[in-house]
């Protein structure tokens, strides 16, 4: 595909994301503007848990969703915690919840811990709202790892696999995302994948666009299966639209 159709598509499939310990009304307002595009809506605006009923106001009708972040970003609540952290995000009107994966715990072999962890944030999610779990590849590095994570989140049935929380040293990178794409596809299910961190450019976010087509196939560059968590990628991509190459 060319840019101009891959941009478009990475449009649709953008969490647009502030997670900025400065964060205020002001900034989330001029995010909120930007959600609607002349080329198409994102797919999600993703902010802290406290400005949600902010951001539900302005996008009301909209059909974007608003997604929030828990466990976040070190991944060290217990799980009693974070089951506490969804239901009020809930209660606020979060439609989505990206949750950090227990990765120290997992590193230190507590696989036990993981499942009941991601199964009570599973239950706390619900079937109707969407579960995104960050594994933050990062941190965790090996493949072989990575690719056991991304198991025990199948197992769990969540919603998408997420590289990063992009407050890690490494954020996502095509090695991670092709590992949890590979693990998806020979468990033949219909998880979605998000790349998120550091991705700035049309060039960087067009990677995990036709990466994910390459494993799974044009069935995997929707807003259900393809997901990427972005602040400042939008911008390019527009310009790359209006440039018209």
């Amino acid at each position: 595909m060319n840019d101009i159709e891959a941009a478009k598509i990475l449009i649709s499939c953008l969490d647009l994301t502030s997670l900025g310990d400065k964060d205020t009304d002001v900034k989330i307002e001029e995010l909120c503007r930007k959600a609607v595009t002349p080329y198409g809506k994102v797919a999600a605006v993703c902010v802290y848990p406290k400005f949600i009923p902010f951001v539900k106001r302005l996008l009301g009708g909209s059909e974007i969703k608003t997604a929030t972040v828990v466990n976040f970003p070190k991944g060290t609540g217990s799980i009693e915690t974070v089951q506490t952290e969804i239901q009020n995000a809930l209660k606020l009107g979060a439609d989505e919840i990206d949750a950090v994966f227990p990765y120290r715990r997992f590193l230190d072999g507590d696989e036990e811990y993981c499942r009941r962890y991601l199964a009570a944030v599973r239950e706390a999610c619900g079937k109707k709202h969407t579960l995104k779990i960050i594994l933050e590849t990062g941190e965790i590095i090996k493949a072989a790892k990575i690719a056991r994570a991304a198991e025990l989140c199948l197992e769990a049935e969540v919603d998408f696999i997420k590289t990063s929380t992009g407050k890690s040293k490494i954020s996502a990178t095509p090695e991670a995302a092709n590992i949890i794409l590979e693990t998806i596809h020979a468990a033949h299910k219909n998880t979605g994948f998000k790349a998120s961190g550091g991705i700035r450019t049309l060039e960087e976010a067009k990677k995990y666009l036709v990466l994910a087509n390459a494993v799974i196939g044009p069935k995997a560059t929707t807003p259900k299966r393809l997901r990427i968590g972005a602040s400042s990628l939008l911008d390019d991509l527009l310009n790359v639209i209006a440039r018209g190459y």
